[in-house]
């Protein structure tokens, strides 16, 4: 797009370099006919002087203009080669571009007008290249989202009507077994309901359209009130809530639904991968007008790989750090949080030493 604006601009030098060329090529032209055509002039007079020739004389100012004309356009032609040449180079390159060889690069052999447009054409190839390997990437996201979806959704579906099945045959033995089908149905059902419900908060939040309802909120009571309702299910788990949240209200202008959301991920996540019996150290402080709240759990080491991909969509650990007694998620749950972050201008950071994970949601106690 600026090669384009620019091009009326480069147009115009280029203009006025031919012209000033074509203007030397006219002085000199004019000084080396009148100078050659003298010289003639004088050759002639001798020669009809001395053999009687007088005729001679009269046909040299003929020979002025095609002496003129002939010494004009060789030195207009050596004076504009280099123009000339660069010009079908860059006429060459933009045609390797355009038949989509996107590595070629014009050579950049000047350093005026001419020289600037073969480096914005290597500047918008470059661009146009780093584009396509972006689409790429966003195609192969995709698939891999679809893929994803397909696997996470077909699981418990599939749960679903392997038992409805059992129970519309009567496969059961007695009422114990088939309350049993029943609450594995539900469970299955549950389980369900929260992939699509995790599939469509992250759909809505990575949406351009997204629109957060600031309010003045109290973290201190929200986070307070999350803990509490949250303590029930960690102790079943065999997980211990510590919390260093103060006691006095922390206020700050957010979204309490979407925050809310983002630290029960937080907490479901360090639920699900927190070695058992374990503690789980819930803190929060503000300083310098932004507000920090830390999760930290125990669990099994993560590769550096594993670590780099923890926000990643649909990303989840292979290995066995989950709880048995806990639904296995979407894999949209950090990046959920993260995308709640940014759109409060905020972050959301993990610092992974050892076995010990400490998730750092920082937000600005006002978004401006």
């Amino acid at each position: 797009m600026n090669l384009i604006r620019r091009l009326p601009q480069f147009k115009k030098k280029i203009q006025i370099n031919i012209l000033y060329r074509m203007l030397i090529s006219l002085l000199i032209s004019f000084v080396g006919s009148v100078g050659v055509n003298n010289m003639l002039i004088i050759g002639a007079a001798k020669i009809s002087e001395r053999f009687g020739w007088p005729s001679l004389l009269y046909i040299f100012p003929y020979v002025l203009t095609p002496i003129f004309i002939v010494i004009f356009t060789l030195i207009f032609l050596f004076s504009t080669r280099k123009i000339v040449r660069d010009l079908i180079t860059l006429e060459q390159g933009l045609q390797f571009i355009s038949e989509g060889n996107l590595d070629y690069r014009v050579p950049v052999n000047r350093q005026d007008e001419l020289g600037r447009v073969a480096s914005n054409i290597n500047h918008m190839t470059e661009q146009l290249q780093l584009q396509i390997v972006k689409e790429r990437e966003l195609e192969k996201s995709k698939m891999d989202m679809i893929t994803g979806i397909s696997h996470d959704l077909r699981t418990p579906l599939t749960s679903i009507i392997g038992y409805i099945e059992l129970l519309r045959t009567e496969s059961f033995q007695d009422k114990a077994e088939y309350d049993r089908f029943i609450q594995n149905t539900h469970n299955k059902a549950t389980h369900l309901k929260k992939l699509l419900d995790d599939l469509f908060e992250y759909t809505r939040l990575t949406s351009v359209d997204t629109q957060l309802d600031l309010k003045k909120v109290d973290l201190y009571q929200l986070l307070d009130q999350l803990l509490f309702e949250f303590e029930p299910l960690a102790q079943e788990n065999g997980i211990h809530i510590e919390k260093e949240i103060g006691d006095a209200p922390v206020m700050a202008c957010v979204d309490s639904d979407k925050i809310a959301r983002a630290i029960d991920n937080l907490l479901m996540n360090a639920l699900k991968y927190s070695l058992k019996p374990g503690t789980i150290h819930i803190r929060m402080s503000i300083r310098h007008e932004h507000i920090t709240i830390k999760i930290e759990n125990k669990g099994e080491p993560l590769t550096i790989e594993q670590k780099d991909k923890l926000f990643d969509r649909f990303y989840k650990v292979d290995y066995s750090r989950s709880s048995e007694g806990i639904q296995t998620g979407s894999g949209l749950g950090l990046s959920i949080a993260r995308n709640i972050a940014e759109l409060h201008q905020g972050t959301l950071t993990l610092q992974h030493t050892h076995n010990v994970f400490t998730f750092q949601l920082s937000l600005p106690a006002n978004i401006k």
